[in-house]
C-alpha cells in the first residue's frame, strides 16, 4: 500500500515521498523513494501546570484558537532541546508572566484524536503577581468554588484541575492519566 506525497527539503528542491511500510516496520511511513529516507510522523507533546499560590488555582483566557475564550491551564508544545519542566516553566511565563516552582508531574494524558501527549505538572507560584502574555486575553487566580467551569477550554483541564484537587495535599503520589474511557474527544466552538 503506497501513496504518493512531496515535502520540500533542506535544499529547497521538492523530493518525492510515497507512503508504505518500511522493511522491517508495521505502520506507514513517508519514505523517500530516492534515497528511502523515513519521515516519521510521532505525536505533539504539551507542558503545562497546575499552579496555586495559597488556595488558588492559576487559569488563563485563551486569546487565541482553539477555543479563544474559554480557560486553561498556562501550557503549550515543548520545545527542541528542553526538558518537560522547563517547557511548563516557560509556558507558565509566556501565558501568564509567572514564575513557577515545579513540585512534581501530576498527570500523563493521551488526546489521540490531536495526537497529543500532555505532560502536567503540580507547581506553586513564586509570586502572586502575573499577567497576561501574548496568547492570554486574562489571567484569573481562582478559588475553587470560583473556577468558571463552564468556560473551561478542554477535557484535559478539566482532568487535571480535578486530580489536582485530589492530590494537592499528598507529598507523594504515581502521576494521574485519562479518567476511564476519557480520550479528550469533544465539540470545537
Amino acid at each position: 500500500m503506497t501513496e504518493s506525497g512531496s515535502r520540500a527539503g533542506g535544499s529547497g528542491r521538492a523530493e518525492r515521498f510515497l507512503r508504505e511500510i518500511p522493511e522491517g516496520d508495521t505502520l506507514p511511513r513517508l519514505v523517500c523513494r530516492d534515497c528511502g529516507f523515513i519521515h516519521y510522523e510521532n505525536p505533539r507533546i504539551v507542558v503545562g501546570s497546575v499552579a496555586s499560590w495559597e488556595d488558588r488555582i492559576l487559569l488563563c483566557r485563551r486569546a487565541i484558537p482553539p477555543r479563544k475564550g474559554f480557560w486553561t491551564l498556562p501550557a503549550g508544545f515543548l520545545e527542541l532541546h528542553e526538558s518537560a519542566a522547563e517547557g511548563a516553566k516557560r509556558e507558565a511565563w509566556e501565558e501568564a508572566r509567572a514564575r513557577l516552582e515545579i513540585d512534581q508531574l501530576l498527570a500523563v494524558y493521551a488526546i489521540p484524536r490531536i495526537s497529543q501527549i500532555q505532560l502536567i505538572y503540580r507547581a506553586k507560584l513564586l509570586s502572586p503577581e502575573v499577567s497576561a502574555g501574548p496568547e492570554s486575553a486574562e489571567i484569573g487566580l481562582f478559588t475553587w468554588a470560583e473556577i468558571p467551569w463552564a468556560e473551561i477550554a478542554f477535557p484535559s483541564v478539566h482532568w487535571a484541575l480535578g486530580d489536582y484537587r485530589e492530590l494537592r495535599d499528598r507529598a507523594v503520589f504515581a502521576p494521574r492519566g485519562n479518567p476511564p474511557g476519557e480520550f479528550g474527544d469533544m465539540t470545537e466552538s
